[in-house]
């Protein structure tokens, strides 16, 4: 009796064993998808195993096959193998995350499976019209020695050990974009598949149009604003005789199928946009790169002007290979960064606006002598906080224990909106104050609605545009926001992280960081890191073609170390004034994190849950490598309370130990009547 083992994109354990119908028997391989029964449904499912048994009579027949060629590969298998080991979830929580989901609706993949044995697959492109015209310049001698040492490091010449993964570190504006653009032209010569991850999709965006001047229609787009069938084509077309040579994607890209993958380029590597926070698999896009490397014998190449604390010490101690391009191109001098104490400017009544003096004359000047400039302000909305002025209250949101940030009225929505930025909801805004009856409400802090506003009235004949989560919700926006900044139609961009992530503008020579408290106060480990990067990345947007520009970083904190790493562009100063702060506390490089989750719609279960679960783990770690449980930043979410516990891993630990350690906790808290509705997750390596 033939049978078959499926993955459903579902979170079981294991894989669902069916029989394979006679009918079925000559056609079923390993890869395919199948539709197959669960209880009173039918899902769509991955055929991981084909085998015979002399017994399977109490086992249910797979209902149907989707189509004749298996749509996932062995290396893509054994991908989501790794992947549910390392981030302890299940196969099917991998599948889920990794099929586009117009593969895992049973009913159009139902209406496939009966004629797709007559029917050809008919395989669409999003095809770009540009045909290819070469680099835009030739590389500079600085950029030319670069790429030779990456491939030098790849191949292991002047007898040495080869590393298939290499850092480049370049500066911003150094030019790092034209390397990556010679070596994946060298890499297509050779008959091989490139794929290039970017942390936004605006940087696929801005990319499309200056990789397809190279590329043309080799060049396939992958991101969430494409639809389902735009996907399922490129995925299809990706197993074909058609396959694109070079992909552009975001994180999810790193779950498209390959026959014969060369080269990955992790750009901006350091971007914590690269993490899945949620749901599971919580993996982290970088990371995952450097494992499909291994798999598909990849050369793996980790781009960033600001690289993560773990890559940079890895490229240190040899682990990877390092390239440094340390000079902006054309020879342009790194942006003057200036700080504006703002406690220093409120104590003298300076501050009219929410921009300092020194801001305020910086950015009219430019955008009076036709250039452009930036305001990053990292919070989108109107503002943080709507208070009552005579009683203090805040409306908050009744699902999560956050404060609602005000939006204002817009010609969409037709009035102003309350909105809880973690579960989404919204709701209006009262007329007065529920607890007081006064009518007068306050909005309290600065989101990037606020701050548009705020520009409107400083720079009158100013052009502005916003770009924030909000503004950017379709495919089409982030084209137009970023086309018109790049065109100069619009000369005064306002906007939330989503500026800082290596996008490209020539005219820019003011940048205003308004509120770096918000990013050097986080409560959290990496909070320092986090700041160098984003503030410096920010920064690296002013002055890229002519001209040196100009930064003007506002904050209450001048005299923090971080603070005058960024004002002298000195990421080694940084490095090691902050790994001697890891090394001292255990944290990473030098060990391991997994968050434990614990959520609960009963306060007292996830308590109790949580409690339990620190208690089974203390025994077998350090006493300093348990920490918590304890209440996060955010206690409850869509009305789930939450505890969280952190366990430092040794980087010599065995990750099998580990593994069953915390899922045999896992499995006998909840398998206590008293604690069975607690959900207990895990996420590995959290940023």
């Amino acid at each position: 009796m033939l049978l078959a083992d499926v993955i459903l994109p579902l979170a079981l354990q294991g894989s669902l064993t069916y029989r394979v119908p006679d009918a079925l028997a000559l056609k079923i391989k390993v890869g395919q998808l199948v539709i197959v029964p669960v209880k009173r449904k039918h899902y769509t499912a991955v055929v991981v195993k084909v085998h015979n048994a002399e017994n399977g009579d109490n086992l249910r027949d797979i209902t149907s096959i989707v189509e004749s060629t298996p749509l996932i590969t062995p290396d893509q298998l054994r991908l989501w193998r790794w992947m549910a080991q390392y981030y302890m979830c299940t196969p099917g929580e991998v599948a889920k995350a990794a099929l586009p989901a117009g593969f895992k609706d049973e009913e159009k993949m139902g209406k496939r499976a009966a004629k797709a044995d007559t029917e050809a697959e008919t395989i669409l492109t999003a095809p770009l019209k540009a045909l290819p015209e070469g680099l835009r310049h030739q590389l500079s001698p600085a950029q030319q020695r670069a790429a030779e040492e990456i491939t030098d490091l790849w191949e292991g010449k002047n007898g040495k050990t080869p590393k298939n993964i290499v850092l480049f570190h370049g500066v911003t504006s150094s030019g790092k974009t034209e390397v990556y653009v010679r070596l994946i032209q060298e890499t297509i010569q050779r008959g091989e598949q490139v794929l290039y991850l970017v942390p936004e999709i605006a940087l696929t965006t801005q990319l499309t149009a200056r990789l397809g001047k190279v590329f043309g229609e080799q060049m396939g787009i992958w991101h969430s604003k494409f639809t389902d069938k735009q996907r399922m084509d490129l995925w299809r077309r990706q197993l074909s005789t058609d396959a694109f040579p070079l992909v552009l994607g975001v994180r999810s890209a790193v779950f498209l199928p390959w026959q014969r993958l060369g080269l990955i380029v992790v750009d901006e590597e350091h971007e914590q946009s690269y993490k899945q926070p949620d749901p599971a698999p919580r993996y982290h896009a970088r990371d995952v790169a450097t494992v499909i490397g291994t798999l598909q014998q990849a050369r793996v190449l980790l781009g960033s002007a600001t690289p993560s604390l773990e890559t940079y010490t890895h490229a240190l101690n040899g682990k990877y290979g390092y390239v440094s391009l340390g000079e902006r191109y054309g020879g342009v001098e790194m942006p003057e960064i200036v700080v504006e104490n703002m406690k220093e400017l409120r104590r003298k009544k300076l501050l009219t606006s929410p921009f300092s003096p020194r801001l305020t004359d910086e950015t009219r000047t430019a955008l009076e002598n036709g250039q452009q400039a930036i305001l990053f302000q990292n919070r989108r909305g109107y503002s943080p906080v709507l208070t009552c002025r005579t009683c203090g209250w805040t409306p908050r949101c009744t699902r999560c224990d956050v404060s609602l940030t005000f939006h204002r009225p817009n010609s969409e929505s037709g009035g102003g909106s309350l909105v809880c930025h973690y579960c989404g909801a919204v709701y209006s805004v009262p007329r007065q104050c529920p607890q007081c009856n006064d009518t007068e409400l306050r909005d309290i802090g600065y989101g990037t609605e606020k701050i548009e506003a705020a520009a409107h009235g400083v720079f009158p004949a100013a052009r502005i545009q916003r770009m924030d989560l909000d503004t950017t919700r379709s495919r089409r926006s982030y084209e137009e926001i970023i086309n018109d900044f790049q065109t100069g139609k619009k000369n005064l961009l306002v906007g939330t992280q989503m500026v800082t992530k290596g996008l490209d503008f020539g005219r820019v020579h003011v940048v205003g960081i308004l509120s770096a408290d918000q990013i050097l106060t986080q409560p959290d480990f990496r909070a320092y890191e986090r700041a160098f990067q984003m503030l410096s990345q920010v920064a690296g947007r002013a002055g890229r073609r002519s001209g040196r520009g100009l930064v003007v970083l506002q904050t209450s904190q001048p005299e923090l170390p971080v603070v005058q790493h960024i004002v002298n562009n000195d990421y080694k100063a940084f490095y090691e004034h902050e790994i001697e702060e890891r090394r001292l506390f255990r944290y990473p490089p030098f060990a391991r994190i997994i968050y434990i989750y614990v959520k609960s719609p009963k306060d007292r279960v996830a308590d109790a849950a949580a409690r339990v679960m620190s208690e089974m783990l203390r025994p077998h770690f350090p006493s300093t490598d348990i920490l918590g449980p304890e209440r996060p930043y955010v206690a409850r979410v869509s009305l789930q309370y939450i505890r969280r516990i952190m366990v430092k891993i040794d980087n010599n630990a065995a990750p099998n130990d580990i593994r069953r350690l915390l899922l045999g906790a896992r499995q006998y808290i909840l398998q206590q009547p008293d604690l069975k509705s607690a959900n207990i997750y895990f996420d590995v390596d959290p940023v």
